[in-house]
């Protein structure tokens, strides 16, 4: 983690444990798809995705605690940093020297953000949820930005949970208010100091910067969606909807920063007006991220493991939690059980461990297809 130094961390922080990278070569990455880390990450973006069915961002009903009010907060200090570190004129377009006057105030400051933020009683934490934080801006030596880094946040998040600083209660919050409140920042940090996509595949990627807000976005539309996925690319639709859904907000930032037809531009995400139903986006995203993100090892060998996320390997013949969606299970709460994946919600289903081998027809069929196991809401997670 080039960023990442132990000077940064608050004094009562240094007895934590610190996070390393364990994908050191191509075939680590199947120790990686079997550790306790890979089925945390999956059960708890299934389990976030199930949470947030039917809510939109500004829904006034969202439970906000303390604490998920402290971490959103965080965001208001990041962009007082970005106000006081302007771009600098240079003879290039892309990649502004600014950022990286930015990214040095961000590693000095990060860690008090994070003390000021959590519970005292985890202090012994801040270290390992700083390196994920902090690694989620993207890379000040390349000025870039891509779906690792965003990786490294839902790392945090998940971390968060797993350390029960977040609980169950939180799931929709961490969405819809914190999670989005990372987007707008770092669509921010994109624009304003012309960051290049790290690791971008062009036209055949979802996007050049996320993936994420794709699925929980598709998540929010699979229960009582307004509009059918034939109709997302509508100027109406995307007018009305953008500040209410993840995935229609990612749209709007699309139109925004590229020209030409979308079709041309983002033939993936066009791909997918074609299928019938948010649900089936939705699993195809899954399947799709497991494959294109979690499965590359470019992307993974600058990933942290710790004592929150570990790299241990799971019991043989543990299965997977995957989320039905599109239907509120009558037993369970606002949100769903992030803590424990959302055992009453998410199916258990054997991992595929493929090795991300997909060319880009099977991009295009797990869209199409989705995942097709149905769950059954009351099966038992591992």
């Amino acid at each position: 983690m080039e960023e990442f130094r132990k000077a940064d961390i608050p004094f009562e922080a240094l007895s934590g444990h610190e996070p390393s990278k364990h994908v050191k070569v191509p075939q680590d990455i199947g120790k990686w798809q079997r550790s306790e880390a890979y089925y945390d990450l999956l059960g708890f973006i299934n389990a976030v995705s199930y949470a947030i069915q039917g809510k939109r961002i500004n829904d006034p009903d969202i439970y906000v605690s303390p604490t998920m009010n402290n971490v959103v907060g965080i965001f208001d200090k990041l962009n007082k940093l970005v106000d006081e570190s302007p771009p600098v004129d240079q003879p290039t377009r892309f990649g502004n020297k600014g950022y990286r006057v930015w990214a040095r105030k961000m590693h000095r400051d990060i860690f008090v953000f994070l003390k000021d933020a959590l519970p005292q009683e985890k202090c012994d934490l801040f270290s390992e949820l700083g390196a994920y934080l902090s690694e989620s801006f993207g890379n000040s030596v390349r000025i870039d930005y891509g779906t690792g880094h965003e990786l490294s946040f839902i790392f945090f998040l998940c971390a968060l949970f797993k350390a029960e600083i977040f609980s169950e209660e939180d799931s929709v919050a961490c969405a819809l208010r914190l999670f989005n409140s990372y987007l707008l920042f770092v669509r921010r940090l994109q624009k304003e100091y012309h960051l290049e996509p790290a690791g971008s595949q062009g036209v055949w990627s979802l996007d050049d910067f996320q993936f994420v807000p794709f699925i929980w976005g598709s998540a929010q539309l699979a229960f009582s969606s307004p509009f059918e996925p034939a109709r997302f690319l509508d100027e109406e639709i995307i007018n009305e909807y953008k500040d209410d859904y993840l995935f229609i907000g990612c749209i709007d930032y699309i139109n925004q920063v590229k020209t030409g037809h979308f079709a041309e531009h983002s033939n993936q995400l066009w791909s997918i007006s074609a299928v019938p139903s948010w649900t089936k986006i939705n699993s195809g995203l899954v399947k799709m991220y497991q494959k294109e993100i979690l499965s590359k090892y470019p992307i993974m060998q600058h990933a942290l493991f710790g004592k929150l996320l570990r790299f241990d390997p799971v019991t043989p013949g543990t299965a997977l939690p995957v989320a039905r969606l599109g239907f509120i299970h009558p037993t369970s709460t606002s949100s769903s059980s992030t803590s424990r994946m959302g055992s009453q919600v998410l199916e258990l289903k054997k991992l595929d461990t493929d090795g991300g081998n997909s060319t880009e027809s099977s991009k295009s069929e797990d869209l199409n297809e989705g995942q097709k196991v149905e769950a059954d809401p009351t099966s038992k997670s591992h």
